[in-house]
């Protein structure tokens, strides 16, 4: 099966329960259903980001596989580079059903799921049972439980335990589904976090690159703070941004009171005004990805253009399918090639 006709498929999956068709989803991706992207991918995608070399910028965001189950599936669709997660030290179930929730009017979603997982043990585990080489870049997202939580123990233990297997490392301190975790976004709190993961990090034998995930929702006046931080502490990017809370007045769909993260097209544009503003405050210090409402080829080249290295999607990829993929990379080849750029570097924060 090739990703096209896997995507043809989709629309049979909308009248499931959203959740039920996610897992189906996976488990098809998985048995390798959803086919390869044979196509090689254009020379001006490639790039190098974060001491890494990846095919092309386009990644999938955390989320989509959160237990690493389908990982070699992902990156065979085509993606430059995949990152499961959230995974915590323990196993958790999240939040109580139903908790996702498509806004098909709006080309958004709403997922309150809380974080569920099977633990670090079985994700790493996974991790490690991945034939390699990989085709892509893998990363690792990694967040701490509902109960019983101690950020500056978990996250070094998080660290330690996918280090191994995982190309970097991003540091989830801004879903809004787990009570209190964006509250460690503050200077101060993140700033032990940060700290407690570099003492753990000097001593393991593999050091992969941190990345810290911020929320779409942080005041700006918060931002130099917490990018300051971010640099004395030895982060290497930021992924900007998470889902958001806010709740646009331009929503249609029935489900636009639902309480959770809102993520899909309604978070372009104010994800991409945060990425800006990151962009002139962080300068290169900081690696920049760009995530959230990424549907299209000339959306992923305004998060380049606007300071991002690399990008990530999503919703749009849950809603379109395997196809998005090499839709996206070939637009985007288009489109740097028309502005007479021979290689993604060049292109990134000239609008920020």
């Amino acid at each position: 099966m090739t990703p096209a006709i896997a995507s043809a498929l989709m629309p049979l999956m909308r009248g499931m329960d959203p959740e039920r068709a996610h897992g189906l989803a996976l488990k098809a991706l998985g048995l390798g259903l959803a086919g390869r992207d044979s196509g090689a991918d254009d020379p001006v995608l490639a790039t190098r980001v974060l001491g890494l070399d990846f095919r092309n910028p386009l990644g999938l965001a955390a989320g989509f596989d959160k237990n690493a189950q389908a990982v070699a599936a992902l990156m065979r669709v085509g993606f430059g580079f995949v990152e499961p997660g959230t995974v915590t030290p323990r196993p958790q179930d999240g939040n109580p059903k139903p908790r996702l929730f498509r806004l098909e009017q709006d080309n958004a979603v709403i997922n309150r799921m809380g974080m569920n997982n099977l633990g670090l043990q079985v994700f790493a585990a996974r991790l490690a049972a991945l034939p390699r080489p990989l085709p892509s870049v893998l990363g690792a997202n990694i967040g701490i439980n509902k109960d019983g939580a101690e950020p500056e123990r978990d996250y070094p233990e998080l660290y330690l335990g996918v280090a191994p297997y995982a190309d970097y490392v991003t540091v989830n301190v801004s879903s809004p589904n787990t009570p209190g975790l964006r509250d460690l976004q503050g200077e101060a709190r993140l700033a032990a976090i940060l700290a407690a993961i570099a003492a753990a990090r000097a001593h393991a034998q593999r050091r992969p690159p941190v990345l810290v995930k911020i929320a779409p929702d942080l005041a700006e006046e918060a931002l130099p703070g917490l990018v300051e931080t971010c640099v004395e502490h030895g982060v290497a990017g930021l992924i900007v941004s998470n889902t958001t809370i806010a709740r646009p007045p331009s929503l249609a769909s029935a489900h636009r009171a639902e309480t959770g993260g809102l993520s899909g097209a309604p978070l372009f544009a104010p994800a991409t005004i945060l990425l800006r503003r990151v962009r002139r405050l962080a300068g290169k210090r900081l690696v920049l990805i760009g995530c959230g409402g990424i549907a299209t080829p000339e959306q992923a080249y305004e998060k380049i253009r606007a300071g991002a290295a690399l990008v990530q999607v999503y919703a749009a990829f849950a809603y379109a399918g395997p196809r998005l993929v090499p839709d996206l990379k070939q637009g985007l080849a288009a489109l740097l090639k028309r502005d007479g750029f021979s290689q993604v570097a060049d292109a990134v924060g000239v609008d920020a």
